[in-house]
């Protein structure tokens, strides 16, 4: 190789170095900090905490996020829907959005370990826990492994189960390797991100519409700093081996459930995810939504409040939410379809 060659080389991993640096500082001043920050087992954690009203109609309830997000992609459509009936707790799980990854939290089981103990810091004994994608196995994993702690659980679009093949996007894989992970992370995940997220935001939500301003009021480029992104990589990487193991355990959950799903889901494959959770915990309630993707909580928010209500024990037509959802979204066609799923294995990649 001759030095020209090799000097081009170095001046362009400089620039996309340099030019990752500077776009990673100029996404945290746009996207600050909205909550609070609270340590545990060593690791700040950010969050936010809306205290309940004297006489709470509710128990308090905790929404996880999924991968390639953060606290504002659930607390934006749902905390209005709660607000002055329940307290609430939103965080950005380890690694995203402005928490610390720490140690002991590279799996769902993990996560669900550090939200035990930031409920405990904030005073919170048992509580209704939604997780949407990514945030369900967490969810069910606290649910398994905290089941004291869980008054009930709602699963929305929730990855849960092994999917033949365990495919994940070959750029997560490297992205999660020890060596030179942090290294194309620190090169490509924000370039490589820009080109992609519009094009990714539509898949997740079709064949529904992006609402407005989605990825800038959900700060979603948050995941695109090369930290963010990698925490994101390693959780999405090692997702099969987790729910490989987990959902044998399932059956054991007893708290109040109920499993929300679009049926044109374009992230996980509904079947494989939501009908086996429908199927292995023991009364649960499903939510089937035709012509709904991937985001119920964004495109049928009062549907999954009305989850919540059900798993808290009050009156509620689950049928008639749905119904309801339904008929607004009938006529959706989003102009990204997402990928042809027909030849893939059960589970498609999650997008950036």
């Amino acid at each position: 190789m001759s030095l020209a060659i090799l000097a081009s080389i170095v001046i362009l991993l400089a620039a996309l170095f340099a030019a990752s640096r500077i776009g990673a500082f100029l996404i945290a001043r746009r996207h600050p900090p909205v909550g609070a920050f609270a340590e545990v087992y060593g690791t700040r954690i950010h969050h936010v905490h809306v205290p309940g009203p004297v006489e709470a109609e509710l128990p308090p309830v905790v929404f996880i996020h999924g991968a390639s997000s953060n606290l504002l992609d659930e607390m934006l459509p749902l905390r209005p829907r709660l607000e002055g009936r329940a307290e609430m707790l939103f965080l950005d799980r380890p690694g995203h959005g402005w928490s610390e990854r720490g140690d002991g939290n590279d799996t769902p089981s993990g996560q669900a370990a550090t939200l035990a103990a930031l409920m405990d810091r904030l005073g919170i004994g048992r509580a209704i826990v939604v997780g949407h994608s990514f945030g369900g196995a967490v969810a069910a994993a606290f649910a398994l492994d905290h089941p004291e702690r869980t008054a009930g659980l709602v699963l929305v679009s929730a990855a849960s189960h092994p999917w033949p093949g365990g495919a994940t996007s070959w750029y997560y894989r490297l992205a999660a390797l020890p060596g030179a992970g942090p290294v194309f992370c620190a090169l490509a995940a924000l370039p490589a991100g820009l080109v992609r997220i519009a094009g990714a935001t539509r898949s997740v939500f079709s064949p529904n519409p992006v609402p407005d301003g989605y990825v800038r009021r959900a700060a979603i480029m948050l995941v695109l700093r090369p930290a963010a992104f990698r925490a994101n990589a390693i959780d999405v990487d090692g997702l099969y081996a987790h729910v490989a193991a987990a959902a044998p355990r399932y059956p054991s959950i007893s708290a109040p459930t109920v499993v929300i799903s679009g049926d044109s889901d374009t992230v996980v494959y509904e079947e494989v995810h939501s009908l086996g959770l429908a199927r292995d915990i023991l009364g649960a309630a499903l939510a089937w939504v035709r012509n709904l993707g991937h985001k119920p909580d964004w495109i049928a928010p009062e549907l999954v409040a009305a989850a919540i209500l059900k798993v808290a024990g009050e009156r509620v037509d689950l049928d008639a939410a749905v119904r309801a959802a339904e008929r607004r979204v009938a006529g959706d066609r989003a102009e990204d379809a997402g990928p042809d799923r027909s030849a893939e294995p059960a589970q498609s990649p999650p997008p950036i």
